[in-house]
């Protein structure tokens, strides 16, 4: 009865976790919409930030309390560093060069940059881990930077000369979001998706408080009411419920399949950004977003 029992439990579970990737791939698309946004109000990106992690952070403590009165077993030390260091390197350092790359470039451009992270998993992953890497995955990484550079072309063409500062910004932004994936496909079985999400995001809500602290005033407090609007939509929508349903998503159904349905990512960034940034839709960005899209897809096939 059992062995009937438990593919169905299996199935159920792939699908949640097909259902929670998509969400919150979804969600962090929408991030680059609202930051853009708010750029039309001349605010600086450690301030955006700010906002963003400020609406945030009451959400995370109450969910890490909440988990801590569920479980009697507490984080280890091991453990807790791992989890402070990812903090500061996949939401604290990726997000604020994420969102000063975005002052120079499109969001459709950035969410395809960012998209690089699955083929970037793979080789971090052989690195660290030891995973041997097939031909699949250099074909893919093949395909993907070539779109990459013809939407780069497309928006030199569009943005100006900045275009490859924040493009640059926003790749390193991206190798360090990799890091992150890997590690906490690793961390997160041993301590739970939310409570490695809550303690996650509370380090790097605290990492730019600091930042912001040393380089702001609170004069930069004095915005427009649009601004605040944004920093909460990104606080709820592109961070709360996509980081919980993003470390769900890895438990469910790991790292690397996580990562490949993050492809949703950039038709969607692209998409609202046509309808709400109105950032032209060209056939060389077209071309770009089939290239990245096919290389992940070949990864995907291989997996």
């Amino acid at each position: 009865m059992n062995a009937q029992v438990h593919p169905t439990i299996q199935q159920n579970n792939i699908r949640l976790g097909l259902l929670l990737a998509t969400s919150a791939a979804l969600g962090f698309s929408a991030k680059s919409i609202f930051v853009k946004l708010a750029y039309e109000y001349n605010v600086d990106a450690i301030t955006m930030l700010m906002f963003r992690m400020m609406f945030a952070l009451p959400f995370f403590v109450v969910i890490a309390w909440m988990e801590e009165r569920k479980t009697n077993k507490r984080i280890s030390r091991k453990y807790f560093i791992s989890i402070t260091l990812l903090g500061l390197v996949g939401y604290y350092l990726s997000s604020l060069l994420d969102f000063t790359g975005l002052m120079y470039i499109s969001a459709g451009l950035e969410r395809l940059i960012l998209f690089l992270f699955p083929t970037m998993v793979v080789f971090i992953s052989a690195v660290y881990l030891g995973k041997r890497i097939q031909k699949e995955a250099y074909i893919a990484l093949g395909l993907s930077y070539t779109g990459i550079i013809l939407a780069m072309v497309n928006d030199v063409q569009i943005s100006g000369e900045h275009v490859v500062l924040g493009s640059v910004l926003v790749f390193i932004a991206t190798i360090t979001y990799s890091i992150f994936l890997v590690g906490s496909g690793e961390i997160i079985p041993k301590v739970g998706a939310r409570r490695f999400a809550a303690y996650a995001m509370i380090v790097s809500c605290v990492a730019v408080f600091i930042h912001f602290g040393f380089t702001r005033s609170l004069a930069d407090f004095n915005q427009p009411l649009p601004v605040y609007a944004y920093g909460l939509a990104m606080a709820v929508f592109s961070t709360v419920l996509p980081a919980f349903m993003l470390a769900a998503a890895i438990h469910h159904i790991g790292a690397s399949k996580t990562s490949i349905i993050g492809g949703l990512g950039p038709i969607a960034t692209i998409g609202l950004a046509a309808i709400f940034l109105a950032e032209p839709l060209t056939m060389m960005q077209l071309m770009g977003a089939a290239l990245v899209m096919a290389g992940v897809y070949s990864l995907s096939k291989r997996k």
